[in-house]
């Protein structure tokens, strides 16, 4: 009988090599371990000072707040039933908002304010609004002094205040035509000028979330209604979007559209009036491409009814690169590598669109894939990340 020969030891340099490998794996797993912790007690340094609101049905907790001036960390917990949202107000003005915070989920918005006193909306639009009082700071002191002179941005402010009332004619002649259809009972003549109208005010959406209670009345979704669709206050596009694409039925929708009509060309005259400081022209077209990374490209929540989600992306997209377009003379020069980055994820993001428009129009968001999506949602944030870098380069830091 064969006997099977004893395995012979390992050679001591294979001996050395385990070793070695054992040792290298036992420091790269230290080394990760450190990073790790490290990373989330920087994590914990950032939001120790997190202000936790919470959102309950009617009401929020607490629902007055005080904070210093600069940047402030707020907590939203939507302890509700619906989708709600949470925004500070600054008069009519929003000043930083963040929407559809699911239930039993909370959402962090960053802001930096200026001193002052705020309102707060606080998820369904009947509920009662909080308080913010800001009180002013050394640093927001100083920083109010070393403010840069205005004088360089008087083209830019006064080129886009051009365009916000280009867009805003274009505007009322597009919901001007959906009325008409409306009032003519044409259903599928309605329902084709849907696109164009609801694309026209996503040009001006970036500017129109600022006036928080018209824009409430022309875009509000239904769940921020107490009876959400058959609330008689959910009035806007939503609200023909629902008709027009859901019940496929204009029953009762002529003083509907009548009144976005009305909302509209109001909308137009009230942008026109505000005054619109530097710091604030970026961060508009900013909020609205977190918007996009953040909440609506994954969600499809927006056009829920036609699925024109992409149309609306494409018309944000075209209005942040208004904003960047009337801003490159001055990122030139100082900040020439940024005004780069920021060029290719305009780039990469209009790519990202293209890819699913036709001769026919975009496609349909709910024929948009869960990757697709996901694609839009980072390159956007890409995108909003590279515009946040622009205020400081201009030496403008949102107070």
């Amino acid at each position: 009988m064969t006997q099977q020969a004893s395995p012979q030891p390992p050679a001591p340099s294979a001996l050395r090599w385990a070793l070695a490998g054992s040792v290298m794996v036992m420091i790269a797993a230290g080394g990760l371990f450190y990073y790790a912790s490290q990373l989330a007690a920087s994590k914990r340094q950032a939001h120790q000072d997190e202000i936790t609101v919470t959102i309950h049905p009617h009401s929020c907790e607490p629902n007055a707040l005080n904070v210093p001036a600069g940047p402030a960390s707020f907590r939203i917990v939507n302890r509700s039933d619906r989708a709600v949202e949470w925004e500070i107000l600054d008069g009519v003005l929003v000043v930083e908002e963040r929407e559809n915070i699911a239930p039993g989920l909370s959402q962090v918005i960053n802001a930096r304010l200026q001193p002052g006193d705020y309102a707060i909306t606080c998820g369904l639009l009947s509920n009662p609004r909080g308080t913010l009082h800001v009180t002013p700071t050394t640093e927001s002191d100083a920083q109010a002094k070393a403010r840069p002179s205005m004088v360089a941005f008087i083209g830019p402010l006064s080129e886009f205040r051009v365009y916000l009332s280009s867009q805003g004619t274009a505007l009322i002649k597009a919901v001007s035509a959906l009325e008409q259809a409306i009032q003519a009972g044409d259903l599928a003549q309605a329902q084709a000028l849907y696109l164009p109208a609801r694309a026209a005010y996503q040009r001006l959406a970036p500017a129109a979330q600022r006036l928080g209670e018209l824009d409430n009345r022309i875009n509000a979704r239904a769940d921020y209604f107490e009876k959400r669709e058959q609330d008689p206050s959910f009035v806007g596009f939503h609200r023909l979007e629902y008709a027009l694409f859901q019940q496929r039925d204009l029953s009762g929708l002529a003083p509907i559209a009548q009144r976005l009509l009305s909302d509209v060309t109001r909308l137009k005259q009230q942008l026109l009036a505000q005054s619109l400081p530097p710091e604030q022209l970026v961060s508009l077209v900013a909020r609205a491409q977190r918007s996009i990374a953040e909440v609506r490209a994954g969600s499809g929540e927006e056009e829920r009814y036609s699925h024109s989600d992409l149309n609306g992306f494409a018309a944000n997209l075209e209005t942040t690169r208004k904003v960047v377009d009337l801003l490159r003379p001055l990122l030139a020069k100082p900040a020439a590598p940024l005004l780069a980055q920021i060029d290719s994820a305009l780039g990469a993001l209009d790519s990202q669109y293209g890819a699913l428009r036709s001769a026919e129009g975009y496609a349909s968001y709910d024929s948009v894939g869960a990757d697709q999506r996901k694609r839009i949602a980072d390159q956007a944030k890409v995108l909003a990340d590279a515009l946040d870098g622009i205020d400081p380069a201009l030496g403008l830091w949102g107070l």
